[in-house]
This record gives C-alpha cells, structure tokens and sequence, in this order.
C-alpha cells in the first residue's frame, strides 16, 4: 500500500485515537507529529499514541455526549442514526473499489516477491563462491518468513480498518478558505453537521427557501436530501454550487464556503420565539428556554446578546448562553433583581408556549476561533452565561489547546450550574474548572491569588464576564502581569 493511502485528516486522525483536535495541533506544534499537506500518516499516528485501543471509545462517547446535551437535535435528521440507504450504497461502492485498488497492490507485491524468489533461485547456479553460500541462506530466510504466521496483531493494519469503517459511517469535509473540518454523520445535511461542530457557516432558512447556505464542492460528492425552492442556475451547477441545508455528504469533502468571522458578518434580525421552558435553578436564578420558528433561526456568535421583548413592551437586554450551534433553541439566565419590570414578569407571569421578540445579535464578546491558545475564562455570577456559550462553542470547535473555567460568586449556591461545569471537568481531558466565593471586597485579591497559580496566562486568550468591580478587578490584575490588551476579551453585565 502506498504512503498515500495511509495519510489521515486531522480531524479524522483525532478520532481514531480518541483525541481532540487541538491536542494533536499541539503535538505537530513541537515536532512530536509530522504533516504531509496538512494530513498525517498512520505510522506517525502510533507511534506517538501506541495504545491507542480500536475498541473502546469511552471518552469519545463522554465527549459526545456531552456536545450533544449543548446542542439540541434539529429538526428530522438525527446524526446519531445510520446514514440513508442510498448514501450507504455509494459509500459501499466506493469502499469497493479502494479494496479493489489495495486488492491490485498486493497482487502487484506478490507479483515481485515471486519474481525475488526466481533471481535467487538462478542465481543459486552461479560460479561464484560467495553467492554459492549466501544466496541459498537468503532465500530460505525468505521463504521462511513469508509462510511464517504473525506472532502479534497489526495495530497498523487495524487503525486502517478502523478507518475505513468510519469513512463508511461519517464523511470528513473540509471547509475553504478557513481550513475548518467536522464530520457528517447519520443523516444529518452538511449545514446541520457544520453547525453542530461549530462553524459559523453562512445560512438563513435552513430549508432551502433563500439560498444563503450555498456551497461550492471543489472535490467529492453529496446526495440531494430534500428539495428546496431555491433555485441554482445551470452555470452554477457546473461550477458546483448546492444547497448545504439540503445536501449530505456521500465522500470526504473540500467545500468554498463563507463564514462569519466577526459581529459585522451578521445581520440584526427580529423573530418570534416562543417560550419552551422555565426552570428555576435557584430561588434567585431563572434558565429561560426559547425557541424560535425551524424556518426563522437565529444566527449568532458565541457571546453576544439579543434584546427580549415581552407582553406590553417589555424588554431586556440579555447575553445568549448556549452554543450558536443551534440557532433554533436559545437560552437565556435571568437573575433575580430588585424593581426590573422584565425580571419580575419572568419570575412572576412568564408562562410556557408564550411568544415574545428576539432582536439581534449585537456584541463584541466573540471567541477567539483562529487562535490555537490556551483559553481562560473568568466568570463573576450570571456572567456565566456568555462564558458557557464561548466554552461550548470552543468544545464544539476544539481549536484551543486547553480550556480553564474560573467562576467567582458572592456567595454559596450562585454557581447555579455547576453540575454542568463538573461534567464537563469529568468528560473533556483539555478542560479545568474551579469555582471561587468572594465579596465585592475580596475579589481583586482573590483574582490576584488565582492568577498567579494559572499555567501559561502570558499565552493565553482572557475572557472576562460580570459585574463593573469584577472586569475592572481582572483586567487591572492582567495589566500588572503585562498580559497584552489584545489577549484580553471583556463584557460588563451590570443590572
């Protein structure tokens, strides 16, 4: 088999060994891995993780699974589900014939061990002393070791094997010009699947109506999943445009896609949502779920906010916490405060299956998705929120090396989801959380304390959220460190 049969996508490769993406970067980073135009080689792959075990996956499972309670399900295409009849058919067919290309080399192989056993057999016949000695030696250690058994499994061969049956499960697409690669799996359409694994691809009805979703395949190819109004010229068909909303992935992929890379890239909008659940986390916290219409979703960056408009005018601006993922299940945190008309209506009248009015996004509190640092996240109570949808949106892109949670609150039980945080300790190996009590008094020693004990803070991308005393404490410890400005992101969520 050739070299280049053997190379692997990153994204492809961290998931046959059960790692994140970012650790592998890290690994290539200082010279542990090598790439070959951007892959990397089987060989390579075991030798830097040798226990890799083809069976367990555990911690991909945990993993999942934990995206995947960030992400609600969309709509009718499951990923978790096996992909359509007709995409398994053409992936068969296509798997067929690599066996039958891997089939032809080894044919080709024994063609010339054959051809090695005759020149050593004539050469056997020669005046030659030496080669009167040596060759028949020569060629029985041949022949012994072809008919030899192998004593070991071939972890080699098994990772291929493993890798030829995901290729059969999910196709691998790569996104120009960012370089960003995930998975489609099941089901699920090329935009559902690039949404799920972070991307902020361009789209606006998800369902084929206005053809803000459309793609250009530069190599492999999709299989139609629904129609769509939307109609595509012929011009465009023959340079490859289609949907991605509509489309699955039948092969690996390279797609010309745009997407957003700054607040300025999305448009405000105003929908209509409606209210899908209340759950009170504490007596003072309240987890606001709101969907909006399948054909209506909000686009949005981790990070930024929307104003929520209730009965008779009544509004608030409120920092989105859940991962841009999936813009059709939004959630909001609503601390109680004293004489806010919007909070007390929350608390008090807000009822399921009731509407009100999105408006937005707007902000500037983005994650930082083309830097591979480190990521230290610094949260004073409901300023959480925005934090949880950076982090999850991170996870989902797993472009940072590590992700440390650091949350601060008056007092105990304002860390009003730390179930979730320890979740996400238990199940990402990039991932440390710690939670901190102090008054307003305390708090910039206790920022100081903390940040001394923070690993590679002079490397890493500073994400602060809260009250005025909390971004103003954090940010003057940071100055006295000389962490540049540019690391340094902020929000201020006073009432």
């Amino acid at each position: 088999m050739s070299q280049a049969q053997q190379l692997l996508s990153l994204s492809r490769a961290a998931r046959l060994v059960g790692v994140s993406r970012s650790t592998l970067q890290k690994n290539i980073r200082v010279g542990a891995l090598e790439t070959f135009e951007g892959k990397i080689a089987i060989t390579d792959l075991l030798r830097v993780y040798p226990n890799t075990s083809m069976e367990d996956e555990t911690m991909l499972e945990k993993v999942t699974e934990i995206k995947a309670k960030a992400r609600p399900k969309r709509g009718q295409h499951d990923a978790t589900t096996l992909p359509s009849p007709e995409v398994l058919a053409s992936r068969l067919t296509l798997l067929n014939q690599d066996l039958i290309n891997i089939s032809s080399w080894l044919n080709r192989y024994t063609c010339l061990i054959d051809k090695v056993k005759q020149k050593l057999q004539a050469l056997q016949i020669s005046d030659n002393e030496l080669l009167n000695k040596e060759i028949p030696a020569l060629y029985d250690w041949l022949e012994s070791e072809l008919q030899a058994q192998p004593t070991q499994v071939d972890k080699k061969a098994q990772l291929f094997a493993k890798s030829t049956f995901l290729r059969l499960m999910a196709a691998n697409i790569k996104v120009l010009p960012s370089g960003r690669e995930f998975f489609v799996e099941g089901t699920a359409s090329i935009l559902e699947a690039a949404l799920h694994a972070g991307l902020n691809l361009s789209y606006g009805c998800a369902s084929g109506n206005c053809g803000a979703c459309k793609a250009r395949i530069i190599s492999g190819e999709v299989h139609k999943i629904r129609e769509h109004d939307y109609i595509i010229s012929d011009r465009e068909k023959n340079l490859g445009y289609m949907l991605m909303c509509s489309n699955t992935a039948i092969t690996d992929l390279v797609l010309e896609a745009a997407e957003a890379k700054c607040s300025e890239d999305i448009l405000s909008r105003k929908i209509v949502g409606k209210v899908k659940k209340l759950e009170r986390l504490t007596e003072d916290m309240v987890l606001l779920q709101v969907q909006t219409p399948r054909t209506k979703t909000l686009r949005f960056i981790s990070g930024q906010s929307v104003t929520l408009t209730l009965a008779e005018d009544i509004s608030g601006d409120y920092a989105i916490a859940s991962c841009p993922c999936d813009g059709q299940h939004l959630q909001f945190h609503i601390c109680k405060q004293p004489n806010n008309v919007f909070v007390e209506y929350v608390f008090n009248q807000l009822q399921p299956l009731q509407t009100l009015l999105i408006e937005g996004p707007k902000g500037n509190f983005l994650l930082q998705k083309e830097s591979t640092n480190p990521a230290i996240f610094l949260a004073y109570e409901e300023g959480f929120a925005p934090i949880k949808s950076l982090i999850e949106h991170a996870t989902a892109l797993e472009s940072a090396e590590t992700l440390h949670l650091n949350w601060f609150a008056a007092s105990t039980g304002r860390h009003y989801l730390n179930n979730l945080c320890r979740a996400w300790g238990d199940a990402l190996d990039e991932f440390s959380y710690n939670k901190y009590i102090a008054s307003e008094a305390e708090l910039s020693t206790e920022i100081s304390a903390m940040l001394q004990k923070q690993a590679n803070l002079a490397q890493s991308e500073i994400y602060v959220a809260g009250k005025k005393i909390f971004v103003d404490a954090c940010t003057a410890n940071l100055a006295g460190l000389k962490i540049p400005e540019t690391q340094i992101h902020t929000i201020i969520m006073d009432s």
